[in-house]
């Protein structure tokens, strides 16, 4: 079905035609967002040195206010940046997906809030964005429970650190057939 107020042209083609690659394979990226993202960006990534460059530029990055070897405030900077307010408009969109950006935000979300999450997100699209144009890489999607196998592994890989530093050892407790 034709949107309303939708391209009159295949913007999918004519991105993949210009960029040589297809930006909508990153969840969160839709064809209508790869040309906002790619007007007020441009194609050409060399002019960040890194990602984190990148990401800093769009008002994404932690900042680092330091005073006598304290650190005051570690929040993002405010930005009127359009790119930057379209992939957190994504980053919302995206949280309610099954996929691994998904689960993502979920697992941040719940810990230390939507607004954090939000940012947090964001700017992982903005990565993948990044290195998509920089480096043409192609993104496939893990999915949600992928990433939630992972996490998980990391939190039972940190308390069997934390158990054999106080001394203890972990054990893991045999689960009831039927039971995940």
């Amino acid at each position: 079905m034709r949107q309303r107020n939708g391209f009159a042209f295949d913007a999918r083609a004519a991105l993949y035609a210009m960029l040589g690659l297809d930006l909508t394979q990153i969840h969160g990226i839709g064809p209508y967002l790869a040309l906002k993202l790619v007007a007020e960006c441009g194609n050409d990534m060399t002019c960040w040195l890194s990602a984190k460059h990148f990401t800093s530029w769009l008002c994404l990055a932690p900042g680092n206010k330091i005073s006598g070897g304290k650190v005051l405030s570690s929040k993002t900077r405010r930005s009127s940046s359009r790119a930057a307010a379209a992939l957190r408009l994504a980053a919302t969109t995206i949280g309610k997906t099954e996929t691994a950006l998904g689960a993502f935000y979920r697992r941040l979300a719940a810990r230390t809030g939507k607004a954090k999450a939000v940012t947090a997100t964001a700017r992982k699209i903005a990565i993948l964005f990044y290195h998509a144009l920089r480096y043409g890489m192609d993104y496939v999607d893990p999915g949600a429970d992928y990433y939630e196998a992972r996490y998980r592994e990391r939190v039972v890989k940190q308390l069997t650190r934390r158990a054999a530093s106080l001394g203890y050892a972990l054990q893991a407790v045999p689960q009831p057939e039927g039971v995940s």
